[in-house]
């Protein structure tokens, strides 16, 4: 959708993130006012572990958002080195989880949680970004769950294959559901070092992600508390209606 660039904020003398959009992205009226809408959802967002959006504009037909910057890695640069420490997964997952239960609450799902868009800063507070392809439930409650939830009904697939729902996978209407199946994933390859239903190619992917089931975390790692192995194994369960 666009590119992001490091910058100073000359006034207040700060560095900040400026993702300016891809210029195809930004010609097509509706993603551009989907677009603004979802980054206006993620701005009302306050929360330590979801990055601050500071501005979106337009400058000579250049359309950009400006958020804060976070130093440190991501999560896939850290899983680059195999499998972190228990204590670290769960660290992470409940960092995540909690930005999660703010965004739904929120009446906003995110779509595209996976290793990439979580960054690890060197005080290990966890940062949630990149809202870009987020969609906001028709009106929010208590437990952020909307079946109703608005959605252009295109049929495209948004969103990454290896980190995507089943039911996102088949382009059905979305709740916050599918981002704790993607949360699932993320949590199931820090503790293996492999994602729960990669394949060789993205139709074996689509397969695996349909019909089959992940090794148990019991048999790729050890010591992991069944405790655990049952939370994960929820999460991951196919119909929506079984997980969290």
């Amino acid at each position: 959708m666009g590119e992001v660039y490091l910058a100073e904020d000359q006034r207040l003398g700060r560095k900040v993130a400026v993702k300016v959009l891809n210029r195809t992205f930004s010609q097509q009226p509706d993603n551009l006012n989907r677009f603004f809408r979802e980054a206006r959802a993620a701005s009302a967002l306050n929360h330590p572990n979801i990055l601050v959006v500071h501005e979106i504009g337009e400058h000579d037909g250049t359309h950009f958002i400006v958020s804060e910057y976070v130093p440190g890695p991501t999560l896939r640069e850290k899983l680059s080195n195999g499998p972190l420490l228990l204590r670290e997964v769960l660290d992470i997952s409940i960092q995540a989880a909690e930005a999660l239960l703010a965004a739904h609450a929120g009446g906003l799902v995110h779509r595209d949680i996976k290793p990439e868009n979580v960054i690890v800063r060197p005080d290990a507070i966890v940062k949630i970004l990149d809202f870009g392809i987020a969609k906001t439930t028709g009106n929010s409650d208590k437990d952020g769950l909307n079946d109703n939830i608005t959605d252009d009904s295109s049929g495209i697939i948004l969103g990454t294959l290896n980190y995507m729902s089943p039911e996102q996978a088949k382009a059905e209407l979305l709740d916050a559901r599918t981002d704790i199946f993607s949360l699932g994933v993320i949590i199931y390859e820090m503790i293996t070092g492999r994602n729960p239903f990669g394949g060789d190619s993205p139709l074996e992917t689509i397969a695996n992600l349909m019909n089959g089931e992940p090794r148990p975390l019991s048999e790729l790692a050890v010591g992991i508390p069944p405790e655990l192995e049952r939370i994960v194994d929820k999460t991951l369960s196919k119909k929506r209606e079984d997980r969290y």
